[in-house]
C-alpha cells in the first residue's frame, strides 16, 4: 500500500499528454505564437471596436487564441496535478500560468470596448455573429456589472493573484502535509490522502477504518489554521469583487454566470436536507446492522453492506464493463470509451504527489484527459463512469458548438457524468439474477453515486452557504468557527441515528470545490435531472436516448432551465427532485428487502 513516486509507476497506468504536444518544444513554440496572435488582435481591434463587423470579428479571432490557452494549459498543468512534489513541473505550470495571465490581461480590453458600443451596433453584431452569438448575449447580460476598461485590465493581470487561495490550499494539501503511518493489532498502516479516501474509508475491518479516521483527522488537525486562513481570503476576495460590480451580495454574483435563481440555489440544499436524511438515516442502520456495530459513526458510512461480496476489478475489466454499460448511448460513445483506454486518456496510477479524487479536463475538439487513484473497486469503475460522462459531454459539445459555446451551465454540469453512474448500476443489474450481486450493485449505487453527489457534496454546499451568509454580512472565518460549522451540519442531516466522532467536523478540510464558488450543489443538481432521464430511458428507449444526445450536443447554447427540458425533464420546480429522492429510498427499500431475504436481517 505504500505510495511509489511517480517515475515508478507503470507507464500503461499513466495518461499521455504527448496527444497535445508530442515534445516539451513545441508547446513552447505555440506559446509564442500564441503571444503573437495576442498582439496582432490587440494592435488590429483596440480602439476599433465601435461597430458590428469589428465586434464579430474580433471574436472570431479571439476564439482560437482561447483554445489554444486551453491547450497549453493542459499541457502544463496536468502534469502538475499527476507530482505536485516535482518542482520543475511546478515551476513550468507557473511559467505558462504567468503568461497566460499576461496575455489574458492584454486582452481585457475586448468585453470593455464592445460594451461601450452603440446599441444598435451591438444589436446588430449579435444577429449577424454565430459562434460567438451566445457569448455576445451572456456579455451584453453583465454590461452592469462591468467596471472600467482600465479596472477590467487590472483584474485580468490579477488573475493569477486571485487563485493563490487555491493554489496555497492544493500546495499543502498535495505537497506540504505529511501522515505518518498507524498502527492496529501490532501491523502497521501506511496512510495519506489518495489511501484515506480510496481504501481506508471503505475498509471491511472496523478496528483498521477507524483508527485510519482517527490518524488522518488528527494530522488535518494541524493544518487547520493554514487551511482556513486560505478559504477565508478566497471568500472575502469574492466578496469584494461581488460589491465592486454592484451585486446585491455574493449569492446573486456567484450564480450570474451560472443563469440560476436564488430559489433554485436553495430547494436543492433544503428539500435535500429535509427529504433525504431520512432515507439515508436508515441506510446507516443498516450498515451497522450488517457489519455487526453496536454504534455507526461517520467513520462507518462508506463501508459496504455486505464487505465479504466485494469482487476486485482490474482495469482490463473495467474498460469492458463500463463500454458495455454505455453502449445504449450508441457507437460513437462506446468507441469514445475504447478510445480513452486504449490512448491513454486515463490516469489510473496512484503515487507520491498525485491530486485526489477524480476530475476530468477536456482539450477542445481533441480528447479528454481523466485523473483517479485506482484500487480495483467497484467504485473506482462508477469513478471511470462519471469522468468519462464529462468527456461525452465535451466530445458532442465540442463537434456541435463552437469553443464558446461548447459548456453548459455549472448548475448541469455534473448531470452526463451521474446520467453514467446510474445507466452502469442499470447494465450490472441486468447481468445476473443473483440477489447478492444485485443487492451490491445497488448499494454501490447508493454508495457511490447518491451518497457521494446527494449527501457528501450537498452537506458541502450547506456548510458553504453558512459561510457565504457570515461573509455577506461582513464577517470572515477561522478554523474554530469553519469546524463547528460543520459539525452542526453533519448532526443535522444524520440526527441520533449516526454518531459525529471528534475529527468529522475538520471534514471541510478536504474538498477543493470551496474554491471554485457555488459548485458543490450542482452535484445534486445535474444527479437530479441525469435520475429523471435515465427512468425516462428506461420507460421510453431510443426517443429518450436521443433527447440526452441532443441535450449533450447543445453544450451552454442555453440556459439550465432551457437545456434540462431538452432532456425531457422540468427543473422549475421541486418535482423532479422529490421524484428523484423518492427513487433513492426506493432502491433503499429494496437494499433492506434484499437483505432481509438473504440474512433474515430487518430493521
Amino acid at each position: 500500500m505504500e505510495l511509489l513516486a511517480r517515475k515508478d509507476v507503470p507507464i500503461e497506468e499513466t495518461w499521455d499528454l504527448s496527444l497535445i504536444f508530442s515534445e516539451e518544444a513545441l508547446m513552447w513554440e505555440e506559446l509564442e505564437r500564441t503571444k503573437a496572435a495576442v498582439k496582432s488582435l490587440s494592435e488590429t481591434y483596440k480602439g476599433n471596436l465601435t461597430d458590428a463587423g469589428n465586434i464579430v470579428g474580433c471574436l472570431d479571432a479571439m476564439e482560437p487564441i482561447l483554445v489554444s490557452f486551453s491547450r497549453l494549459w493542459n499541457y502544463a498543468g496536468l502534469a502538475m496535478e499527476a507530482d505536485y512534489t516535482d518542482n520543475g513541473l511546478r515551476e513550468r505550470e507557473e511559467k505558462v500560468s504567468d503568461e497566460i495571465t499576461r496575455m489574458e490581461s492584454e486582452l481585457a480590453f475586448v468585453d470593455s470596448e464592445i460594451l461601450l458600443a452603440p446599441e444598435d451596433e451591438l444589436k446588430s453584431a449579435v444577429e449577424a455573429a454565430k459562434g460567438c452569438k451566445r457569448y455576445l448575449e451572456d456579455l451584453i447580460e453583465k454590461k452592469a456589472h462591468m467596471l472600467s476598461p482600465e479596472t477590467e485590465k487590472t483584474l485580468a493581470a490579477l488573475g493569477k493573484s486571485f487563485d493563490l487561495p487555491y493554489t496555497v490550499y492544493n500546495t499543502m494539501k498535495l505537497a506540504d502535509i505529511s501522515f505518518d503511518p498507524f498502527t492496529v493489532r501490532g501491523k502497521e498502516y501506511p496512510l495519506g490522502y489518495s489511501l484515506f479516501e480510496d481504501d481506508y474509508e471503505l475498509e471491511a475491518d472496523t478496528d483498521v477504518r477507524r483508527a485510519a479516521f482517527r490518524a488522518f483527522y488528527s494530522t488535518l488537525k494541524k493544518y487547520e489554521n493554514t487551511t482556513a486562513a486560505a478559504y477565508n481570503a478566497c471568500v472575502t476576495q469574492e466578496k469584494i469583487l461581488s460589491e465592486l460590480r454592484g451585486f446585491g451580495d455574493v449569492f446573486s454574483s456567484l450564480l450570474f454566470s451560472q443563469k440560476v435563481t436564488r430559489e433554485m440555489y436553495d430547494r436543492q440544499i433544503d428539500v435535500i436536507t429535509e427529504k433525504l436524511a431520512p432515507h439515508m438515516r436508515r441506510y446507516a442502520k443498516l450498515l451497522g446492522r450488517k457489519n455487526g456495530l453496536d454504534q455507526v459513526t461517520f467513520a462507518d458510512l462508506k463501508i459496504a453492506v455486505d464487505p465479504e461480496y466485494d469482487p476486485k476489478v482490474t482495469i482490463g475489466e473495467s474498460r469492458q464493463i463500463v463500454r458495455e454499460a454505455l453502449s445504449i448511448l450508441g457507437d460513437d460513445y462506446a468507441d469514445m470509451v475504447d478510445r480513452a483506454y486504449g490512448e491513454r486518456w486515463i490516469d489510473f496510477a496512484k503515487n507520491v504527489g498525485k491530486s485526489t479524487g477524480g476530475f476530468c479536463a477536456d482539450v477542445f475538439r481533441q480528447n479528454s484527459y481523466i485523473l483517479l487513484n485506482w484500487n480495483n473497486r467497484m467504485s473506482d469503475v462508477f469513478t471511470i463512469a462519471h469522468e468519462l460522462g464529462h468527456a461525452g459531454q465535451s466530445m458532442y459539445g465540442d463537434r456541435a458548438q463552437s469553443y464558446y459555446d461548447s459548456d453548459p451551465s455549472s448548475y448541469l454540469v455534473e448531470a452526463p457524468s451521474t446520467m453514467n453512474e446510474l445507466l452502469l448500476a442499470h447494465h450490472l443489474t441486468k447481468t445476473k439474477e443473483d440477489r447478492r450481486f444485485r443487492r451490491w450493485v445497488l448499494s454501490s449505487l447508493i454508495s457511490n453515486t447518491y451518497y457521494h453527489n446527494f449527501v457528501t457534496h450537498l452537506r458541502e454546499a450547506w456548510y458553504q452557504r453558512e459561510v457565504y451568509k457570515i461573509i455577506d454580512q461582513g464577517g470572515s472565518v477561522n478554523a474554530e468557527l469553519l469546524s463547528d460549522l460543520f459539525r452542526k451540519n453533519l448532526e443535522l442531516f444524520w440526527g441520533e441515528d449516526v454518531e459525529i466522532p471528534e475529527g468529522a467536523e475538520l471534514t471541510w478540510m478536504r474538498q477543493p470545490h470551496y474554491y471554485m464558488g457555488l459548485y458543490s450543489y450542482t452535484y445534486s443538481a445535474g444527479l437530479m435531472v441525469a435520475t429523471q432521464s435515465m427512468l425516462r430511458i428506461q420507460k421510453e428507449g431510443q426517443p429518450a436516448v436521443d433527447d440526452w444526445k441532443n441535450f449533450l450536443s447543445a453544450g451552454g447554447t442555453k440556459n439550465p432551465v432551457e437545456l434540462a427540458g431538452i432532456a425531457g425533464v422540468d427543473i422549475t420546480t421541486d418535482g423532479p427532485l422529490n421524484t428523484t429522492i423518492d427513487y433513492i429510498g426506493s432502491v433503499i427499500d429494496e437494499i433492506c428487502r434484499l437483505t432481509e431475504e438473504i440474512d433474515g436481517i430487518t430493521l
